[in-house]
C-alpha cells in the first residue's frame, strides 16, 4: 500500500499457508470488479498470547486494496472475510519510497453500539497519535478503517511497517511511547493503553509474502 490511501480493503483471514493461498485464492479475488492490488501476508505470531482475542487464529492474511464497484466474493471453507471502508479521518504517520513489507493489524469494536464514536474519537486523538508521535523506527502509516454494514470486528487499524522482522518492530513500540508518556499505572500511559469502550478482537503481526495487480 505504499504511499496510497485505499477508500477501501477487503482482508480474508485464511486457514491455508501463504504458498497455497497465493497460488488458488488470491487470483480469484484480485479479479473482481474493484480490487485494485492483491497482497498476501504470513501470521508472524501464531496463538499469541500476550494480549485479548475473539477471532480465532489463522496462518494467512490476504489484503485487497478496493476501488468502485466491489462486492465481496463467497468464501470457501477455512476463509473469513471481512471488508472495510476508509473512516472521514485520515491516517497518521508517513509514507517514503520504501516498500510495505510488514503489518500490524488490529482489530477492535465497542462494547456497545453507542460508545462507537468515543472509541472511534479515543483511536484517532490518543492511541494511535501517540504512537504515530513516537516515531517507531519501521512504523510508516497507521490508516484507520470501519466495517461496511456494520458488525464486528467494527474497526481496523492498518499499521504498515518497512522491516525485517514486523514482530520485533511491534514489540519495540510500546517502549517508545512509554518514553513520552510514563509506564504502566501513570494516567497518560493508562489513557493511552486502554479505553473503558474497548473491545479487543485480533491483534497480530504479518509479512509480505506475494502480491498481484488488478484480474
Amino acid at each position: 500500500m505504499e504511499d496510497r490511501r485505499a477508500p477501501g480493503l477487503y482482508l480474508e483471514l485464511a486457514d491455508a499457508e501463504s504458498e497455497p493461498y497465493g497460488r488458488d485464492r488470491a487470483p480469484q479475488v484480485a479479479g473482481r470488479t474493484g480490487v485494485t492490488r492483491a497482497t498476501w501476508w504470513s501470521n508472524q505470531h501464531p496463538d499469541r498470547d500476550d494480549v485479548p482475542r475473539r477471532l480465532a487464529e489463522f496462518a494467512t492474511l490476504g489484503v485487497y486494496e478496493l476501488g468502485a464497484g466491489f462486492t465481496p466474493p463467497t468464501v470457501p471453507e477455512g476463509v473469513s472475510g471481512l471488508h472495510f471502508a476508509t473512516t472521514p479521518r485520515p491516517g497518521q504517520g508517513v509514507l517514503g519510497g520504501d516498500v510495505t513489507n510488514g503489518l500490524l493489524l488490529v482489530l477492535i469494536s465497542p462494547r456497545t453500539p453507542d460508545e462507537g464514536q468515543a472509541l472511534r474519537d479515543w483511536g484517532d486523538f490518543v492511541h494511535i497519535r501517540h504512537i504515530a508521535e513516537a516515531a517507531v523506527p519501521g512504523y510508516r502509516m497507521i490508516t484507520p478503517y470501519e466495517r461496511v454494514g456494520g458488525g464486528e470486528p467494527r474497526y481496523l487499524h492498518f499499521y504498515e511497517m518497512t522491516t525485517d522482522d514486523p514482530e520485533a518492530t511491534y514489540k519495540s513500540m510500546t517502549p517508545l511511547v512509554q518514553k513520552r508518556l510514563g509506564g504502566p499505572g501513570t494516567p497518560d500511559y493508562d489513557g493511552w493503553a486502554w479505553h473503558p469502550a474497548l473491545r479487543i478482537d485480533y491483534v497480530n503481526t504479518f509479512r509480505l509474502e506475494g502480491e498481484l495487480g488488478p484480474g
